[in-house]
């Protein structure tokens, strides 16, 4: 018989359309189910380090201490009602890829898993997983682009086109942005801005800025990177 141990209210189902199960409670599991739940997601959460589980108990709608590569054990847990699954294993590759395809085979709607080589990522996509996300690799790529540049975020959309949040430079400063040429001459949006330390705002062709204020821009990552370095 599948042995396993439940923290949490157990009194009621929570695979409810506002809910997510989050299998692997490592660094990458924890933060993503503690901000689904600081979001108001019911977040029922499984691993098999017991000391993990105990961290969680309080935290989380629901935690378990479960194998997830045994089909009867997550049918018990009732994650075959759920809609959207992450399947967070990091440090056992055979663990997520076992876990991925029994999900798969329950007909889940929504598969997130993370991926921590590009060939894991390749079976997980050939396996059938919905998405599939690589936390390290995009966060090096980011904190790259902001070592390298003036941006004080940074976030690329897909591969060659980003958003980031710079000072506004000089040149745009005093003058609506309808009557700026940044699109002609730099190939990017201002999206919004932040006046000072005031609220963000969406920006439009009326928009003047002020020396201090922050911008969101987007575009094209090399027109992103360029219109960044300007002063």
């Amino acid at each position: 018989m599948a042995r396993f141990a439940l923290f949490g209210d157990t009194s009621r189902r929570i695979a409810e359309a506002d809910s997510v199960a989050v299998i692997g409670l490592g660094r990458f599991g924890s933060a993503l189910a503690l901000e689904l739940m600081a979001a108001g997601t019911e977040v029922l959460g499984i691993d098999m380090d017991d000391d993990l589980v105990q961290a969680h108990n309080g935290e989380l709608t629901q935690v378990v201490r479960a194998d997830s590569t045994k089909e009867e054990v997550l049918r018990q847990l009732a994650v075959d009602e759920f809609d959207r699954v992450v399947v967070a294993i990091g440090a056992d590759v055979q663990a997520s890829i076992l876990t991925s395809s029994i999900l798969l085979g329950m007909k889940i709607p929504v598969i997130w898993a993370k991926a921590v080589t590009e060939q894991h990522g390749r079976i997980l996509e050939q396996l059938g997983v919905h998405h599939v996300v690589y936390p390290e690799k995009d966060m090096g790529r980011r904190v790259a682009h902001l070592v390298r540049g003036a941006a004080m975020d940074y976030l690329e959309i897909e591969r060659g086109y980003a958003l980031a949040r710079i000072a506004s430079p000089a040149s745009i400063l005093g003058v609506p942005l309808g009557r700026t040429t940044i699109r002609r001459e730099h190939g990017i949006t201002v999206t919004a801005f932040r006046a000072g330390q005031g609220v963000w705002q969406n920006a439009d062709n009326e928009t003047v800025l002020s020396e201090g204020d922050q911008i969101l821009i987007v575009g094209p990552t090399d027109r992103v990177e360029a219109f960044a370095q300007l002063r």
